[in-house]
């Protein structure tokens, strides 16, 4: 993270160059990487995928543009007389109604103001913790052999985060750069989509009898939770495997920590696992373990078909396996392992799946 002063100058550069437009008698505008999949890119030196060259301009030329520009700079006042200069923060549910009080220059829903500070992250070069912004809290939790030590405002402790946690485990905080790691007993981390799965595991003993670290991603990961992975890979040298429910927006799940999502693709070299593995639910496996499954919707058909045409899934193995899942026209939960025995998860599947990628 930058300090204050750093954050307060890049802002105050944003203010700077729409005022030198309006000196110079240019017509202000703000211009960004297009964030589509057609404008992103892999970038081989840091195996992630980042923006390309494609560009969306916002100018004053028009009704729209005039009124982005104006909450632009609405939220960069905000940021700078609020929250840089009185070491404050905001949620990104509470920026949004602070909003409430700015006249035409309000936002007509949460999904506005939350992609306006992307947009500040990507024109700064920072990150929206550099701004004091916090997201809601999203409870993902990790629970396994690692000892963390953390700092909070009565000074640094230590956990472990097996036996000084309860059952759902370590809570993952918003700054996860806050967190130091200070040792570890573990041979891989599992990345968890559901709840359901993650208390599963822990309930059959998964991590201590395999040494494993579960992240429970609760649906589609947070930041804190993605950098969390990221880092347990990178400084710690822990393979990271996920594990979600086998339908098209499991993938992404999936993709958002291996390969980065568009959206916040500007941040790929700060949130990406490149080395992340799928461990499943794979098509394959609703055949090879004949799981109970529900019928694909329109919805699932069109996001699949999607996924062929997106250059983060353009390689054999997920062609293959969407082509089959299409072809199947079945999607699968975790918790379709169930039907089997509640031990079959760990006693059968995982143990033959995690030999099958060379994990044990």
């Amino acid at each position: 993270m930058k300090d204050a002063a750093v954050t307060k100058e890049r802002l105050l550069g944003l203010a700077e160059t729409l005022y030198d437009q309006f000196q110079k008698g240019t017509v202000p505008y703000l211009a960004l990487p297009s964030r589509t999949k057609r404008n992103i890119e892999y970038d081989q030196e840091g195996e992630v995928w980042v923006y390309g060259d494609q560009e969306s301009v916002r100018s004053v030329k028009t009704v729209r543009g005039a009124k982005s520009v104006l909450k632009t700079s609405y939220l960069v006042e905000l940021l700078i007389n609020e929250h840089l200069k009185n070491n404050r923060g905001s949620t990104l549910r509470e920026i949004y109604y602070i909003s409430e009080n700015w006249d035409v220059a309000k936002f007509g829903e949460q999904a506005e103001s939350d992609r306006l500070v992307e947009d500040l992250e990507i024109l700064t070069s920072l990150l929206r913790e550099d701004f004091h912004v916090r997201p809601e809290e999203d409870g993902a939790t990790v629970f396994g052999p690692l000892t963390i030590s953390e700092k909070t405002r009565r000074g640094a402790r230590t956990i472990h985060c097996q036996e000084d946690v309860g059952e759902a485990g370590y809570q993952i905080p918003f700054n996860v750069d806050n967190v130091e790691f200070k040792d570890h007993d573990a041979k891989f981390v599992v990345a968890i989509e559901t709840g359901g799965m993650h208390a599963r595991l822990i309930e059959n003993g998964f991590d201590q009898e395999h040494q494993a670290i579960l992240v429970h991603l609760k649906g589609q990961p947070a930041r804190s939770t993605r950098r969390l992975i990221k880092r347990l890979n990178e400084e710690l040298s822990i393979p990271v495997l996920v594990f979600t429910d086998g339908d098209p927006w499991s993938y992404r799940i999936y993709a958002s920590i291996a390969y980065g999502a568009i959206k916040s693709a500007h941040l790929s070299d700060y949130l990406v696992t490149p080395a992340a593995q799928f461990l499943g639910v794979q098509p394959t496996d609703i055949v090879n373990y004949d799981l109970s499954t529900d019928k694909l919707t329109d919805q699932d058909l069109q996001a699949l078909r999607s996924e062929l045409t997106d250059p983060r899934f353009a390689t054999d193995y997920w062609k293959e396996q969407i082509q089959l899942q299409l072809k199947l026209s079945k999607k699968a939960e975790q918790q379709a392992f169930a039907g089997k025995g509640l031990d079959f998860v760990t006693r059968v599947y995982l143990p033959e799946r995690l030999s099958e990628m060379g994990m044990i």
